[in-house]
C-alpha cells in the first residue's frame, strides 16, 4: 500500500471529523482540499470510503454522549409502549429528535444525489461556479452564525425546547445538504437565533445529528451492497477504509469535546471569520485558476 494514500486517508478522516462537529461545513472542505491538494485517488473518493469517514463521525458522537443515549432509548422505549410522554425530560428530548430528524431524511431522499451532481460529480473536475456558490454559502452562513450569536438572547436549555423549536432546527439541518451550509453550522445558528444558550445550542445540535448521519450511512451502505453485488466493486485499497474510520472517530470526539467546553465561555467569533477567510481565499483561488486556464 503506497504511503501516501494512507497519510492522504488520514487526512481525510481528521478532516471529516473535525469539520462534522465544527461548525465550519465538512462536505466542503472534503471536496474543497483534495481539488487544492490534487488529490484525486478513485478509492479516497468512493462511497465506501465515505461511508467509513461518516461512520466514525457517527461512533464519536455516539460514544461521547453514550450515557445519554441509553437515558433516551430506555426514555423512548417506555414512551412507546406507555403511549405517553408526560412530563419526563427524557421522552420528550427522544420526541424533539425524531421531529427534528424529519426535514432532514426527506430533503436528503429527494435532492441529495442532485445537490452532488451540482457541486461535484463523480470523476469530473470542480467548476468554478461550484467553488464560487460554496464560498458564497460558506460566508452568508457564517454571517448569519455572527447575528444569531451577537443578537440573540442565550438563556433557554434544552429542556425548554418547543416542538416548533426541534423542526426549525431540523429544517436548518436540511439545508446544509448544500456543501459550504455545515450542518452544526445551521442547527447552531437556528438554536441560537431561538435563545438556546451556546452550549446546549451545541448538545442538540449534535444529538440531532446522529440520526441523520446513521441514516446517510445505511443508504450510502446499501448502495454499497448493491455495488458488491453487481460486481462492480473493487477490493482495492481496503486498508484505506479502517484508516479513515479511525481518523475520523477519534478527531470527531475530540472536536466534540472542545466545543461543548469551548462554548461555556466563548462566542462564535472565531469560526465565523475563519468561514470569511475561507471564503475569501477561494474566490481569490478559482480567480487565480481561471485565469491561468485562460
Amino acid at each position: 500500500m503506497d504511503l501516501t494514500l494512507i497519510f492522504q486517508a488520514i487526512a481525510l478522516g481528521i478532516l471529516q471529523g473535525l469539520t462534522e462537529f465544527l461548525p465550519i461545513s465538512s462536505s466542503a472542505h472534503l471536496i474543497l482540499v483534495p481539488w487544492l491538494l490534487g488529490w484525486n485517488d478513485p478509492v479516497l473518493e468512493s462511497l465506501p470510503f465515505d461511508v467509513a469517514l461518516h461512520l466514525g463521525t457517527l461512533v464519536a458522537v455516539l460514544w461521547f454522549f453514550r450515557t445519554q443515549w441509553i437515558d433516551l432509548f430506555r426514555a423512548g422505549v417506555a414512551s412507546i409502549a406507555e403511549r405517553k410522554i408526560g412530563n419526563d425530560t427524557n421522552r420528550r428530548l427522544v420526541w424533539l429528535l425524531v421531529l427534528g430528524s424529519i426535514p432532514g431524511f426527506i430533503v436528503g431522499a429527494s435532492l441529495e444525489s442532485r445537490v452532488e451532481e451540482l457541486f461535484h460529480a463523480p470523476n469530473e473536475a470542480l467548476s468554478s461556479g461550484a467553488v464560487l456558490l460554496m464560498a458564497g454559502l460558506i460566508a452568508f452562513f457564517g454571517a448569519l452564525l455572527y447575528v444569531a450569536d451577537h443578537l440573540a438572547m442565550h438563556v433557554r436549555t434544552t429542556q425548554q425546547l418547543k416542538w416548533l423549536d426541534a423542526l426549525l432546527i431540523g429544517l436548518a439541518q436540511a439545508a446544509a445538504i448544500f456543501p459550504g451550509v455545515s450542518r452544526s453550522g445551521a442547527t447552531l445558528t437556528a438554536g441560537l437565533f431561538l435563545g438556546l444558550k451556546r452550549a446546549d445550542a451545541a448538545k442538540f445540535s449534535f444529538l440531532l445529528s446522529a440520526p441523520l448521519i446513521a441514516g446517510a450511512s445505511l443508504k450510502s451502505g446499501w448502495d454499497v451492497f448493491q455495488e458488491f453485488q453487481a460486481g462492480s466493486l473493487t477490493t482495492d485499497g481496503l486498508l484505506l477504509f479502517p484508516v479513515g474510520f479511525a481518523a475520523a472517530a477519534v478527531t470527531g470526539w475530540l472536536a466534540i469535546r472542545f466545543l461543548m467546553n469551548y462554548l461555556q465561555r466563548n462566542s462564535m467569533d472565531v469560526f465565523v471569520f475563519y468561514r470569511l477567510a475561507v471564503a475569501v481565499a477561494l474566490v481569490i483561488l478559482d480567480t487565480i485558476r481561471f485565469s491561468t486556464f485562460e
